[in-house]
């Protein structure tokens, strides 16, 4: 199934709403991605930090009328909502849970599906295109979301369902870990910084844009730290899914060495995206939750860490 054409819906990611005037602005000294990178045809993921660095969010942002929208964990919304309230107290925009206003489908192998519907994506990650109300945006290689109004709902998965199987959500999210993109969940939130999960390697932190919340560390550690922890893609042979901040553990270690960030069952086991300091890595040997539990085993990553790179964004 995970390498067949199929849609489902996106019924664990809320959307949080951010309009006026003033909200890319706004925006802007929050977020660790560049809005100024965004346009009608293009989107980004990015993160929402403390002062300390520490990611409250993680998100696709897209804009919209007047403003943008930012898919996040929708047990998140609430929470990063009122953070943000805040600090919007005198900026022209206004923040608001719009999840109930939108209907959201993941496409995998699916271009025929969006064309018929007048939807022509580019192959290019963080493309967008918009058509009757329509929305579709590449998320990785082979995967699209597809957003509408909420109203529109029975009349798209009819549609789909005419060209398409219909899958869980954890195929899915099974994609989502093969293409190595991690996301904060409600049970790691304040747990890592950006860099902890890759997302200086996937376009969601910017070196260039200035000043944001947590912006501070989050330089410190590109720019002149060395990053013990790091965002992995491993296998466990089991079939209980591990769930988010499940700690692991390597024999040569007292205390945990690092936690799982999601997991998705697969053809052979699960498939896990974790963060792992770089020498339990190296020895070889990582176990999840004690020292005694399965043992897992590393998987490649589709995508390379590269510093220079990065900071060019």
């Amino acid at each position: 199934m995970a390498d067949s054409a199929f849609f489902c819906t996106l019924s664990h990611e809320g959307v949080l709403a951010v309009i006026g005037n003033d909200a890319s602005k706004f925006l802007q000294g929050q977020l660790t991605c560049n809005l100024n990178y965004l346009s009608e045809t293009r989107s980004s993921l990015g993160a929402r930090c403390t002062q300390k660095g520490r990611m409250q969010s993680s998100f696709r942002i897209v804009l919209e009328t007047e403003g943008c929208l930012l898919a996040m964990a929708r047990e998140l919304v609430e929470p990063q909502l009122a953070d943000l309230k805040k600090y919007a107290v005198f900026s022209k925009s206004k923040l608001t849970d719009d999840s109930a206003s939108w209907v959201r489908f993941g496409l995998h192998q699916a271009d025929a599906a969006l064309e018929s519907l007048g939807l022509h994506l580019p192959a290019e990650t963080d493309s967008v295109v918009r058509a009757n109300g329509l929305i579709a945006i590449r998320v990785s290689e082979g995967r699209a979301e597809l957003w509408a109004a909420a109203e529109q709902t029975e009349s798209l998965e009819q549609h789909l369902k005419a060209q398409l199987v219909e899958a869980d959500l954890n195929q899915w999210i099974l994609g989502q870990i093969r293409a190595g993109i991690g996301q904060v969940m409600p049970q790691t939130r304040e747990l890592f910084i950006p860099q902890m999960l890759n997302l200086q390697a996937v376009g969601a932190v910017s070196f260039k844009k200035g000043c944001y919340t947590g912006q501070e560390i989050v330089a410190r550690m590109q720019y002149l730290g060395k990053l013990k922890r790091r965002l992995y893609r491993l296998r466990l042979e089991s079939d209980e899914l591990p769930a988010p901040a499940t700690p692991l553990f390597a024999p040569a270690h007292g205390s945990s060495v690092g936690e799982v960030v999601m997991a998705a069952h697969a053809e052979n086991g699960i498939e896990l995206l974790c963060v792992l300091t770089a020498d339990a890595v190296e020895v070889g040997e990582i176990h999840i939750g004690d020292a005694q539990g399965p043992t897992l085993s590393l998987l490649d990553l589709p995508y390379q860490l590269d510093r220079d790179r990065e900071i060019q964004r």
